[in-house]
Formats: structure tokens, C-alpha cells, sequence
């Protein structure tokens, strides 16, 4: 069973063990660097500082053991939007329904939790097992950024995909206990803290 909590400090080293992964890099927009743990130890705390416009997830196993990350970022409360990023950890829980369930579920908070109206994403052309997922979820492909991405020596091309709330019914099955509710709940306590 897995279930998705917020990012917590424990987690930073085993993300920094997969942010030096050239082959999981290669699947991403971002270009590979060498990170050093005190790189994402300053990430997660830039994260505790900005967490009125950021929700960063840790999709876990039932021993709480993080398997992944997936993240709405560019958190926008005027025009209701936000943007998606998720990442996989070892290949070995890669293709296993890791990415449908935290999709689902991270959807379902950005439209029935947060009232988002909006959620995007960029992803690699190469990146077609990525833009299956996307698109069984309901995205739509908007466009093409062409040559945007420096990887591996060669430009590439990033594919927009957005989805609407109106694209993704809000299924309750969250209200009255675990999962989302209890996202819900570190959401609007986070947003109270952050507005006073």
C-alpha cells in the first residue's frame, strides 16, 4: 500500500542519492549536476520557507520507506494554477503504478483541497513512457518548446501538457480520514501560518 505525506528531512538523503543518478536525470528536464548532500539539505529548508506556494510530497511505501517525489510548485492563488513535477526514485519501482497513484492523488488535492483550476507540466519529447502517463490521466498536450532543454550534448524539445479541474472530477473518497484529508489539513495550516 502506498500513500503519499509531505517531504520530511529524513528523506533528503535518499532523494540525494537519486538526484546523482545520471540515468534518472536523463529522464528529466533538469540537467544533471553533481549534488552534494548539503545542496538538498538547502533545498528542503528553502522548501520550509516557502511553503505557502509549494507542496512537495513523498510518495511512500507502507513502512514510510520514500519511493518518490511529486511536487506542485509555482503555486498561483490569483489565476489558480500551479505547476507538476514527480520523479521516480530507483528503476526498480519504476513502472509499478507508483506515478498513477501519485498523480491521482496530488491531482486530487490541487482540485478539491486547494481549488487549483490549473496544474502543468513540461516534459522530455524522449520521455514517452512519462507523456503515456500524463496523457492516461487526463493532460492535454498544449505545445512544443523546441530546442528548450540542454541534455546530454544536444538541445531538446519539452512538451507542455496542462490539465483543468473541469478535466478531473474531485472524487471525496479522501473526506472523513487519511490521505488527502490529512494533506488538506497540513495545506490550509501551512497557508494560515504563512499569511500571519
Amino acid at each position: 500500500m502506498m500513500k503519499l505525506r509531505e517531504l520530511e528531512r529524513k528523506d533528503i538523503s535518499e532523494i540525494n542519492t537519486w538526484r546523482n543518478q545520471h540515468e534518472l536525470i536523463d529522464m528529466l528536464g533538469a540537467p544533471f549536476r553533481f549534488i552534494n548532500s548539503d545542496v538538498d539539505v538547502k533545498w528542503y529548508e528553502d522548501y520550509m520557507e516557502s511553503r505557502g506556494n509549494t507542496v512537495r510530497c513523498a510518495i511512500v511505501a507502507e513502512n514510510d520507506k520514500i519511493l518518490g517525489l511529486i511536487s506542485l510548485t509555482n503555486i498561483d492563488f490569483i489565476n489558480r494554477s500551479a505547476q507538476l513535477h514527480i520523479m521516480i526514485g530507483l528503476e526498480e519501482n519504476q513502472n509499478k503504478g507508483l506515478g498513477t497513484f501519485a498523480l491521482s492523488e496530488m491531482l486530487a488535492h490541487a482540485f478539491c483541497n486547494m481549488n487549483l483550476e490549473r496544474v502543468e507540466l513540461a516534459v522530455l519529447e524522449s520521455n514517452k513512457r512519462a507523456q503515456h502517463l500524463y496523457e492516461k490521466a487526463g493532460f492535454v498536450l498544449e505545445g512544443r518548446k523546441r530546442n528548450a532543454i540542454y541534455k546530454n550534448g544536444e538541445f531538446v524539445d519539452m512538451m507542455m501538457y496542462s490539465i483543468l479541474k473541469n478535466e478531473n472530477r474531485c472524487k471525496n473518497k479522501y473526506s472523513g480520514g487519511g490521505g488527502l484529508g490529512i494533506l488538506s489539513l497540513i495545506w490550509f495550516t501551512l497557508r494560515e501560518l504563512n499569511t500571519t
